[in-house]
């Protein structure tokens, strides 16, 4: 498994060997030992899967209570996938990263605690899955803005074309939003 740094401390990429034949394709997706080694938690409580239609954004999401260091890849389709730094005295508070993750490419992120996350699934569908190093804690939810002109965030997709649930389409923007010291 190759490990790269993005551009927020912490955020890697993940880039498993996958071996493709004949028959289709074969890869690790999780190996304690490795995964360990690379500075990621040796231990889960939640693995999460959603199925969503092109065009769904969901996010930028986080937790305040019970915050969630979360490790995320599609099975299939692809999403375009954003980490947030809300960790008011980082030196890359406010900025993001993104990467398109898919089945093909297989591509996995780990977005440690402090960071928010959203992803658009660019295909017809886009099944993602995703482990979490702390339980769902709805006390703690929060969401930020999908299009907060702070944040900036390009998104390849127009506000009239964004299929977006009740709360992402209502959540606060990052001046307004409770986020970690």
């Amino acid at each position: 498994m190759k490990i790269t740094e993005t551009s927020l401390p912490g955020v890697l990429v993940l880039t498993p060997k996958i071996y493709r034949d004949s028959r289709g394709a074969f890869c690790e997706t999780w190996n304690q030992r490795g995964m360990t080694d690379a500075g990621l938690p040796p231990n889960w409580v939640q693995d999460n899967f959603s199925v969503s239609k092109k065009n769904v954004l969901r996010g930028i999401h986080y937790q305040v209570i019970q915050p969630q260091g979360k490790l995320v890849r599609v099975t299939q389709g692809a999403v375009l996938d954003v980490a947030v730094d809300l960790r008011r005295n980082s030196p890359t508070f406010a900025k993001h990263m993104a990467v398109e993750l898919s089945g093909e490419n297989g591509l996995m992120l780990w977005i440690p605690e402090g960071f928010g996350h959203a992803f658009l699934s660019l295909t017809e569908e886009a099944c993602f899955t995703y482990k979490v190093t702390d339980y769902y804690s709805p006390m703690g939810e929060r969401t930020i803005v999908w299009n907060d002109p702070e944040l900036a965030i390009p998104w390849p997709i127009t506000l009239e074309h964004v299929i977006l649930s009740d709360k992402d389409r209502s959540g606060a923007t990052l001046r307004e939003a409770e986020v970690f010291s």
